[in-house]
């Protein structure tokens, strides 16, 4: 009796499939295809972690539900692979066996959601809603209704009520324009104190999360590597799972697991992979509804952040920043997937602008447009950053400015033709990409109303600029430690100082490799005109070296480390854009190596995720401590904001965990 194991990687659904039909027609004699043989491969295989009928024992999870969002192919790659990332082995039976398991597996995601499932449910306010009952507890109901929709229901007596939805976070930034501000004010700087956790969610085996939540209509989507749970957003309980393996041999930020997060728009919800596709899933029932490959992951491409959907159209960029990749943004259209237009952020050999990129290196230039990008529905462009060239620390390969590296793009979103460009570090060789995000803001300019864009570089230098042209119209320091220019010239580019660049022997500069920030969340307080970012006050030995490219490795072509009698720090600021002057700041107590954002409320609020561990909230006003809970967290992520069935929550991705804290009963 044949024994086989069936590795995932390399094998596509009809490949899958088809090592079905071989097990099919390879099974003993005496072999059938109902589903009791099955159930008995089910006692022996499944039930001592998941228990005997799939809902959840001491050792595994409730699989009922998470029957639903695979399709035949991925289920049978499931048992035949496992789960390594949750601690779920591979299987090995003979082929009848296994054949027989999948079946019946195959007729238990059917049942959960088929027929049998089916109510209908009467609400308090007179609705009769029938559907399929999805994960019910005595509490609450989630019902995927007729009409496709998912209805969460909340018990009252006999009957049900149906929760409200006032107001969503509907963006990775909370807003197009790229302003964590909130105008939810229920939690305020007089009842604050009073915060407590109302629920949290964990993903068991992502490590530490990244992502931001977004939430529409009361369903919270939140993202780990290569996989979207929706989450009832008022108590955490998960709607649907959409997972798929994790690829092998990846470069950089996308093989260590990244992923920042999803867009909605519709009935559908965006995601990408560390391969470099996008997906697209129904947002209430997590089935796929196409892929997109951007890029051959074999040539080191990924990604890793949040799409941007706006006008039809679902926009990215790839991962691939350190690796030599060729950086570019792609729109696709968000019904079919199929690419509109792609503008690529660095030229070809021979096009404009290829002449600032004297050397060899213009083959492996990067300037990847990995971050999410940011809106102006007036004018219908679109704001992109984009990262540092390569190879990171020796650009004696790369003589010129090196466009488009380091800059804000602004693209006509119809065409992806480029408006305008702002290069922020030309000739970048300390990895200060521009991979921090571009809020758009209105406000009153010397006495006349201004379109600006906003941005705290990590190159240590605080930007206004205007965005309908980007001519720079202010730009002043934000951290102390600021060791590579003066200033930043009238015409916008840096007045340098003398002998920064990386040496074979190592140059101390400041700031860091890491930045005077980074792409954690940044937000403007428009009544107050503050700006609030978490600032880094560190630097960085920089050694150059030397090296070409290779697929599936890093191209830095040279070193950084700490440097060791320069004392790292993080501090919340609140820039005055109009003067960049620093208004307050909070020194945290820390060692400076976490990646938590902040987010402003109409509550005169600024939450922050604190380098010690702690979730906080200050007046915006002052900087004046209000309220903290000690997570104990290592931040990867930044807070958001949303008001669900009447409570303002404020939730962040805190470890493997989302944790919601609202105002008590």
């Amino acid at each position: 009796m044949t024994r086989r194991r069936v590795r995932a990687a390399g094998v596509g659904a009809a490949g899958v499939l088809a090592l079905v039909s071989v097990a099919a027609a390879e099974r003993p004699a005496g072999g059938t295809d109902d589903a009791q043989p099955g159930r008995s491969t089910f006692a022996v295989a499944c039930a001592h972690c998941h228990g005997a009928d799939g809902k959840g024992g001491e050792r595994g999870p409730d699989i009922l539900a998470r029957l639903r969002a695979r399709d035949d192919a991925s289920l049978a790659l499931l048992v035949r692979d496992g789960l390594p990332a949750a601690g779920m082995p591979s299987v090995a039976l003979p082929d009848g066996e296994l054949h027989d398991l999948i079946a019946y597996l195959r007729t238990l995601r059917d049942r959960e959601s088929g027929g049998e499932r089916r109510v209908t449910l009467h609400t308090a306010d007179g609705l009769a809603l029938s559907g399929r009952l999805l994960n019910p507890i005595a509490s609450d109901v989630q019902l995927l209704a007729d009409d496709g929709r998912i209805h969460l229901l909340r018990a009252q007596g006999a009957k049900y009520r149906r929760v409200t939805s006032e107001t969503d976070w509907p963006t990775y930034h909370g807003q197009l324009s790229g302003n964590r501000y909130s105008p939810l004010a229920q939690i305020d700087a007089s009842n604050v104190s009073r915060l407590v956790p109302r629920w949290v969610h964990a993903l068991p085996g992502t490590g530490r999360l990244e992502t931001t939540p977004v939430v529409v209509d009361g369903i919270m989507y939140v993202t780990a590597v290569n996989e979207c749970h929706a989450l009832d957003a008022g108590n955490g309980r998960e709607i649907w799972l959409y997972r798929r393996p994790r690829s092998t041999g990846l470069a950089g930020d996308a093989a260590g697991g990244i992923n920042r997060g999803v867009a909605v728009s519709g009935r559908r919800v965006f995601m990408v992979t560390d391969n470099a596709h996008v997906l697209a899933l129904d947002r209430f029932t997590g089935a796929l509804l196409w892929d997109t490959e951007m890029a051959d992951s074999r040539l080191n491409y990924g990604a890793t952040s949040a799409p941007l959907a706006v006008r039809g159209l679902v926009i990215a960029g790839p991962s691939g920043g350190d690796e030599g990749v060729r950086g570019f943004v792609v729109a696709l259209d968000e019904v079919t997937g199929r690419e509109v237009w792609r503008f690529w952020t660095v030229p070809a050999r021979g096009e404009p602008g290829a002449e600032t990129w004297k050397g060899r290196d213009i083959d492996h230039p990067c300037a990847t447009a990995w971050f999410t990008g940011t809106y102006d529905a007036d004018s219908g462009t679109l704001f992109w950053p984009t990262g540092n060239p390569c190879p990171d620390y020796d650009g004696s390969e790369r003589a010129g400015d090196n466009l488009y590296s380091d800059s804000v793009l602004a693209l006509d979103t119809a065409t992806g033709r480029l408006g305008w460009h702002f290069q922020y570090t030309p000739h970048d060789v300390w990895d200060w990409d521009a991979e921090q995000p571009a809020v758009l803001v209105d406000a009153d300019w010397q006495g006349k109303p201004r379109h600006l864009l906003l941005q705290a570089n990590r190159n240590g230098f605080f930007y206004v600029l205007d965005r309908a042209t980007g001519a720079l119209v202010a730009a002043t320091p934000f951290v102390r430690k600021l060791t590579w220019a003066r200033e930043i010239g009238a015409d916008g580019r840096p007045v340098l100082l003398p002998d920064r660049e990386p040496v074979p022997e190592g140059r101390i500069v400041c700031p860091s490799v890491e930045g005077a920030t980074n792409w954690f969340s940044t937000a403007f307080h428009p009544a107050l005109g503050l700006y609030y970012v978490q600032a880094l006050e560190s630097c960085t030995l920089y050694t150059r070296g030397g090296g070409d490219w290779q697929a599936g490795k890093s191209y830095y072509r040279g070193t950084t480390q700490t440097a060791a009698d320069q004392e790292s720090l993080k501090v919340l600021r609140a820039i005055d854009i109009r003067t960049g002057a620093i208004a307050w700041e909070r020194p945290q107590a820390g060692r400076a190596r976490s990646w938590g954002g902040v987010l402003a409320t109409a509550g005169s609020l600024v939450f922050y995720a604190d380098d010690g561990g702690s979730l906080a909230a200050v007046e915006a006003a002052t900087g004046a401590p209000r309220w903290q809970f000690p997570a104990n967290a290592a931040w990867k992520a930044s807070p958001m904001t949303y008001a669900f069935d009447g409570r303002q929550y404020v939730a962040i991705a805190a470890g493997p965990a989302i944790v919601a804290f609202g105002l008590p009963d």
